[in-house]
């Protein structure tokens, strides 16, 4: 059973994808805000890392950056769900995202690329989308 780590500020939104990512199997970890996800990434390795755009103290394109220059965490799958993005806006992948969703997203396709990330598990991370099968959708 994976653990997931969920950077999300919208309550609601954080219920349904924690619901969704539980009923899959996964353990999940919700934290409302990208510096809260960064200090519980470092305190508590997580499998996979879903980060929201935009949420205070700390943005997802921060939070990636951030995870990436550490040491110990650069190599986690980093998945960036986000309602603020426009198609081909490519900051997120640049930033060290492995995959990009946009808001609304599809239950399926969320728990696909989820879970096959797990399944690829620690990887190096080149500014290029990670995901042979789901290419970037933003």
């Amino acid at each position: 059973m994976a653990v997931v780590l969920v950077a999300e500020d919208d309550q609601d939104i954080a219920v349904i994808v924690t619901r969704l990512l539980s009923r899959a199997g996964h353990t999940v970890v919700h934290r409302p805000d990208g510096m809260a996800a960064f200090e519980q990434a470092v305190a508590d390795r997580p499998d996979v890392l879903l980060t929201d755009l935009g949420m205070p103290r700390m943005d997802g394109i921060e939070l990636t950056r951030a995870v990436r220059a550490h040491p110990d965490l650069a190599d986690i799958p980093i998945v960036m769900l986000s309602g603020h993005l426009h198609p081909g806006d490519n900051h997120p992948v640049e930033a060290g995202c492995c995959a990009v969703l946009l808001k609304p997203c599809p239950n399926d396709q969320l728990r696909e690329v989820v879970q096959e990330l797990v399944d690829r598990g620690p990887h190096a991370h080149s500014g290029t989308s990670c995901l042979a099968h789901h290419p970037v959708s933003a």
